[in-house]
């Protein structure tokens, strides 16, 4: 008797120690963040309302976690912030977030701000440029790494030219604007409210449309952040689904919120209004169609290599599992 019972608590004690050896082996989990950085575009209205209206800080207030706020002034520097680190969310167009994905950025497109038309091929009104196949020869400003540099591969792929037929000014798009205005370019791959601006002010000519090709706006994790803090992602899409509905139900509230925001006249948001859907929210089905789209039209004009599995890397990209019920 007395060895089965030495026996028995020789099996107890052992299986204790591999418990315990199997949580001294297992990850810690990970202390809360004291801040969560999050950016605000001015092609993103529903960011700045979000700002403007401190949902988020009202949200984490009693969890004693900050809100830092970073301005993103296009698709190319927001993913340059997720991929160091420097933001947790940030907001993209849904080709520039696959591309970025492509590229090795560790993001998943978790939400949409927006449905809009934010980009056209742009020039001036007395350049003698009507068409995409005018542009063979000329100088093109364009922001690589956004939606209307994809915007601007596809329609000269399109029309059978290559960026090899034109040639690319790299810059930001305010400064694109300010190229074209100049005359230091001959067109611009231009994006709203900056595009409003040079249309309404500037007189120059959209001459070149293609609402389809247009990927959405979506709001973007760090893949890591996710992971550790999957209840936190819950609650800022939930500010942020908060700020979108504000934003429908409100919307000469919104355009005052803009102006503000992006010191640009009431004419100039109108029109960029005009040209945004705010009647999303949820990611899924539809994003994930428009930016394989997109993917695959980059993959045949030669930007995405041909052994890139362009599905199923929307796949990963996208998750809807953070959206907050009903949304």
């Amino acid at each position: 008797m007395s060895l089965a019972i030495t026996r028995r608590s020789f099996a107890a004690l052992a299986g204790a120690a591999l418990a315990l050896a199997g949580l001294a082996g297992a990850p810690a989990l990970a202390a809360p963040p004291t801040e969560i950085r999050v950016d605000w575009a001015t092609y993103s209205p529903v960011s700045i309302v979000l700002k403007d209206k401190k949902f988020l800080e009202e949200e984490f207030a009693k969890d004693g976690i900050a809100i830092r706020w970073v301005q993103s002034a296009g698709s190319n520097k927001a993913l340059e912030f997720l991929n160091a680190g420097s933001l947790d969310f940030g907001s993209t167009a849904g080709a520039a977030a696959l591309v970025g994905r492509i590229n090795g950025n560790p993001i998943k497109s978790i939400y949409v701000y927006s449905r809009p038309e934010w980009t056209a091929l742009v020039t001036r009104k007395d350049s003698g440029i009507t068409k995409v196949s005018d542009l063979k020869g000329k100088s093109v400003a364009v922001t690589r790494g956004t939606d209307p540099h994809i915007f601007l591969i596809r329609a000269l792929a399109a029309n059978g030219l290559t960026d090899k037929d034109v040639r690319f000014v790299l810059l930001q798009h305010a400064d694109g604007r300010l190229a074209l205005t100049r005359g230091d370019v001959d067109a611009w791959a231009g994006l709203d409210p900056i595009m409003a601006s040079a249309e309404l002010e500037d007189g120059a000519v959209l001459f070149f449309r293609d609402p389809a090709a247009n990927s959405w706006g979506v709001l973007n994790v760090r893949e890591a952040f996710a992971q550790e803090n999957p209840e936190i992602v819950k609650r800022v899409l939930a500010a942020y689904e908060k700020a979108r509905k504000w934003a429908v139900e409100n919307p000469k509230e919104l355009a005052v919120l803009l102006e503000g925001a992006t010191k640009l006249p009431a004419p100039v948001i109108a029109r960029q209004l005009e040209r945004t859907g705010l009647t999303y929210g949820p990611i899924g089905d539809a994003q994930k169609d428009t930016i394989i789209a997109a993917g695959k039209a980059l993959q045949d004009a030669g930007v995405v290599a041909a052994t890139v599995d362009v599905p199923a890397t929307v796949n990963v990209l996208i998750d809807s599992r953070y959206l907050p019920p009903g949304s």
